[in-house]
């Protein structure tokens, strides 16, 4: 249960990293309108806090490698309560994108370091699943965040039609500008994830990294128990002391630079199959078949509880199925239904053939397939796949091409959807789901199972 508990508090900065990624969503069409924006700077709007992801993600790993997993968790929750505050706040859009940027900071920070240190406080054999709490948390953030923006855009048009519009903050708020709650909300969770973070310890491999054998002991005592604690520690010290090189040299080592490559890889393709388009733009996508923003808002609440449904079943199977097969089996299904979307999108070209519901269908089977595959997996093999002295470096490098591919996508998915039409778009996310399974094929070992130190003794035996 310590484990556990130890997991929630750092998940918690995954539930921000999804409400934070969602919110957006429910707020394209009002700040576009309100603020006069066009498909660049409603892109630049969506994408900004992008950008401070990429900055998060190249200072996360060296932080936390020096100042410890724990202190750089709580400056991630501290951007997070800043950004949610000043977005309630702004009166334009380079406020909002100033502080859409401070929260992709956490974001990008919270991205790198809560899987790590969830992943260092874990027993081998559950790992997997608990290192999955923090996928979890994404889905519940992103679910939070749907039922946020529709909750409000509900309460809005409702008080609307009573016309008991008021001229008080509330009333803007709440009613005339209702995206502003729709972000300020934020601050709420951020505020409790700094508090729970004073209840958790720092994570005791950094501790043995620096030297402090006896804290790390402390907590690793209450994981494992006397024996198997003191084994942990001297085996981790054994491991550490025969590096002859570090930071940034241990990566470029032949077998580690393999796997450097390999979460490079995967994180910045695994952007580019399309997942994080439906999730900012799943409004606006469903607006095309004709629905009401209501029910496009309704429609992505739907969407956010099938990510949140597979992510739990995806929890309870990846240690026993692992962490390959789930790829192949979820890659697979997500390149059937993203050609079908696309075939949708076709023959409703010029009519709405096919009614809404089944675009619906189509995007609730797509969501499960990538739920259930390289979301819980990428950040459980990040989380284990470098040695111990630079994993925070690793990740950083990882996530930094994640984060590129999700800019990426963001700033370009409105463009794409004008110049190539959504059925060339969800053709095109569908065809770069192709090299992600070669790679998973032919380059990622099974690593389920297997404890950190010996991941990284296998990927010293392939030099």
């Amino acid at each position: 249960m310590y484990v556990i508990f130890l997991a929630a508090v750092a998940a918690l900065g995954g539930f921000l990293f999804g409400y934070d990624t969602a919110v957006i969503s429910g707020t394209i069409g009002s700040v576009s309108a309100q603020f006069g924006l066009n498909d660049v700077s409603t892109g630049w709007y969506v994408g900004c806090a992008l950008v401070g992801s990429i900055g998060g993600v190249a200072i996360a790993g060296k932080m936390s490698d020096f100042f410890g997993r724990k202190m750089v968790l709580l400056f991630s929750a501290v951007l997070f309560t800043g950004s949610g505050i000043g977005c309630m706040v702004s009166e334009s859009v380079a406020g909002l994108v100033f502080y859409r940027i401070i929260g992709g900071v956490g974001i990008g920070v919270a991205s790198v370091i809560s899987p790590l240190y969830i992943s260092e406080i874990s027993v081998s054999r559950y790992r997997g699943t608990l290192v999955s709490l923090y996928q979890l948390a994404i889905t519940i953030g992103f679910m939070g965040a749907y039922l946020v923006n529709y909750g409000i855009s509900e309460h809005a048009s409702h008080m609307k039609e009573l016309g008991t519009i008021s001229g008080g903050l509330w009333s803007k708020y709440m009613i005339t500008e209702s995206w502003r709650a729709m972000l300020g909300a934020e601050s709420l969770p951020a505020l409790l994830f700094f508090g729970m973070l004073f209840f958790i310890p720092e994570s005791p491999r950094w501790l043995v990294i620096k030297s402090k054998e006896a804290a790390a002991f402390k907590t690793l005592k209450r994981v494992y128990g006397t024996e198997q604690a003191n084994e942990q520690v001297d085996d981790l010290k054994t491991l550490v002391h025969s590096e002859e090189k570090s930071d940034w040299k241990i990566l470029f080592q032949p077998g580690f630079r393999v796997a450097l490559l390999i979460g490079v890889s995967l994180a910045i393709l695994g952007q580019f199959m399309g997942v994080n388009a439906v999730l900012y733009y799943g409004p606006t996508i469903f607006q095309q078949t004709g629905l009401s923003e209501g029910d496009s808002l309704f429609y992505q609440v739907i969407v956010g509880l099938v990510n949140f449904g597979s992510t739990i079943l995806a929890m309870a199977v990846i240690d026993k199925i692992g962490r390959k097969k789930l790829v192949y089996y979820g890659v697979s299904g997500m390149i059937v239904s993203l050609i079908l979307i696309g075939f949708y999108f076709m023959v409703n070209k010029t009519a709405n053939v096919i009614p809404p519901i089944t675009l619906l269908i189509l995007i609730l089977i797509y969501i499960f397939c990538c739920a259930i595959s390289i979301c819980v997996v990428i950040w459980v093999l990040l989380s284990e796949m470098y040695p111990a002295k630079v994993r925070g470096l690793a990740m950083s490098a990882a996530g930094f091409s994640l984060w590129i591919g999700t800019y990426l996508i963001g700033q370009s998915t409105p463009w794409l959807m004008n110049t190539l039409s959504a059925s060339g778009v969800f053709w095109l996310f569908g065809l770069m789901c192709l090299p992600y399974l070669y790679i998973t094929w032919k380059f990622v070992p099974e690593t389920t199972g297997k404890s950190l130190e010996d991941i990284e003794r296998m990927w010293q035996k392939k030099r």
